[in-house]
């Protein structure tokens, strides 16, 4: 009779990751107050639990409706970095949706995409839906505005050559963070552009039914575009 065969790694495991729905709000708690003790920290930030924490400070964040709210509950002291304007926020969501090709979720804003953290947005917003809100209401605000890159060119021109980040949100959404002539994207590994339709040389404005989302392959050789 043949013996069966053993595996290569008899200890290769196959195991579920911890699922957190379920865990209970004085289980989160009790993990924020062990956190801070072990930090020696009356005040914890959002990066402090992320480097020590069981969970994640998006469960928490989501669980109590913001990340102050849930140190409230704690009773630890609140933290939250007041200098961080709108614009700022906004910009970040104008990049992070351009690297993911799609309208980013509460669960994409991880320190891999994003430069602020979930907790952050719903500090300031009250959440993340409202924060989105704000920020189309924010892109739909004037087109030429003081975050444009540059200046106005000779006095022919009624616009910057580069958009603003107001305009840039304003195509990237309309255009579905696509290639308009490809259709490719930056999930299939696309970069993307804005073009101008008219060329900026030829006399093409900076305005939104002049401007369009190419990927960088389409737009080789052209030298009226915007990288982001």
């Amino acid at each position: 009779m043949r013996t069966p065969r053993k595996s290569g790694n008899s200890s290769l495991r196959f195991e579920l990751e911890e699922f957190h729905r379920n865990i209970s709000d004085d289980v989160l708690v009790a993990d924020l107050v062990r956190v801070s003790g072990e930090l020696g920290k009356a005040a914890l930030t959002f990066r402090d639990y992320n480097a020590a924490g069981k969970f994640s400070s998006s469960t928490i964040a989501t669980r109590f409706g913001s990340w102050l709210a849930a140190l409230e509950r704690a009773g630890l002291e609140k933290t939250i970095n007041r200098n961080i304007s709108n614009d700022d926020l906004f910009r970040n969501i104008v990049e992070l949706w351009t690297k993911l090709g799609k309208q980013p979720k509460f669960r994409d804003l991880t320190p891999e995409h994003s430069k602020y953290s979930a907790a952050t947005y719903a500090n300031k917003f009250g959440g993340w839906r409202n924060a989105l809100r704000e920020f189309v209401l924010w892109s739909r605000e004037a087109n030429v505005s003081n975050d444009a890159s540059h200046g106005l060119d000779p006095p022919t021109r009624t616009t910057p050559r580069n958009p603003s980040w107001r305009l840039r949100a304003q195509v990237l959404m309309r255009d579905g963070a696509t290639c308009r002539l490809c259709g490719a994207n930056p999930q299939s590994g696309a970069k993307l552009h804005v073009d101008h339709i008219k060329p900026w040389s030829g006399g093409g404005e900076t305005t939104l039914d002049n401007l369009r989302i190419l990927c960088e392959i389409c737009n080789i050789g052209k030298g009226d575009f915007v990288t982001w």
